[in-house]
C-alpha cells in the first residue's frame, strides 16, 4: 500500500531522515534515505510531501522505499534550494572577483605566480574532498572531517569549497559549518592581503618564493 507523508526530521549531510504519515495514522514514522528516493532532480528539504512504501528493516522497523516527491511540494522547489538565494549569489560573486583580483595582482608582479598556482591546486582538492564527503554521507561511509574541509578552504582552497558547495549542495544548510568556513575565508584573505604588503613582499623574497 501506497502512503503519504511529511518528512518531520532531514539531515542532508547524513542523507536520511524521517517521515510522518499524513492522515488517521499521524503517530506512525519511517525512517527514510536518500537512496530510497526515485528520482533525484533535488535532494529532499524539510517539510517535504512524499509518497512511499512502508517496509519493515531486519530490526522490525518501518523503513520508506520508492519514495517519489508529491508534485506540490515539487512546485515550491526553488533556487534558493541550490544556494541561489541572495548569500548565495553573493558568495559567489565575492569569490569570483577574488579570482580576478589574483590573477590581476600576480600579472602586475605584487604576488608570485606560485600564489596562484596553491590557490589553483587547494581549490581542486577541496572540491574533491566536499565530493567525497558528500559521496560518504549519501553512502552512509566514513566522512571526511569537517576540520580537514575547513583546513583546505584556509590554505587558499576556498573558491574550489564554495563551488563544491553550491553544486553539490553540500555542507550549505548547516549554520556552525557555514559561519567556520567564512571566518576560514576571512583569515585567508587578511593572510593574502599582508602578503602584498611591505613585510609580507620581504617574507616571500626570505623563502625565496619572489
Amino acid at each position: 500500500m501506497r502512503l503519504q507523508g511529511k518528512i518531520t526530521s532531514w539531515k542532508d549531510d547524513q542523507g536520511y531522515g524521517v517521515v510522518t504519515q499524513n492522515g488517521a495514522d499521524r503517530n506512525k514514522t519511517a525512517f527514510v534515505h536518500i537512496k530510497a528516493f526515485s528520482e533525484r532532480s533535488r535532494r529532499p528539504k524539510l517539510g517535504d510531501l512524499i509518497t512511499y512504501e512502508a517496509n519493515l528493516d531486519e530490526k522490525r522497523r518501518f523503513r520508506a522505499d520508492d519514495v517519489k516527491f508529491v508534485k506540490r511540494a515539487s512546485a515550491k522547489f526553488s533556487s534558493s534550494d541550490v544556494g541561489g538565494t541572495s548569500t548565495g549569489s553573493l558568495g559567489r560573486a565575492f569569490a569570483y572577483l577574488f579570482c580576478m583580483a589574483l590573477i590581476f595582482a600576480v600579472f602586475l608582479g605584487r604576488l608570485p605566480l606560485l600564489i596562484l598556482g596553491i590557490y589553483f591546486g587547494a581549490s581542486i582538492l577541496a572540491y574533491m574532498a566536499y565530493a567525497m564527503d558528500k559521496s560518504a554521507a549519501e553512502s552512509r561511509r566514513w566522512r571526511i572531517a569537517e576540520n580537514t574541509l575547513h583546513f583546505w578552504g584556509l590554505i587558499g582552497g576556498w573558491p574550489g569549497a564554495l563551488l563544491a558547495q553550491r553544486q553539490l549542495r553540500h555542507k550549505t544548510s548547516k549554520t556552525s559549518f557555514q559561519v567556520m568556513f567564512w571566518l576560514t575565508v576571512f583569515l585567508n584573505c587578511i593572510a593574502l592581503g599582508w602578503l602584498m604588503t611591505g613585510s609580507g613582499t620581504d617574507f616571500l623574497r626570505s623563502i625565496h618564493v619572489f
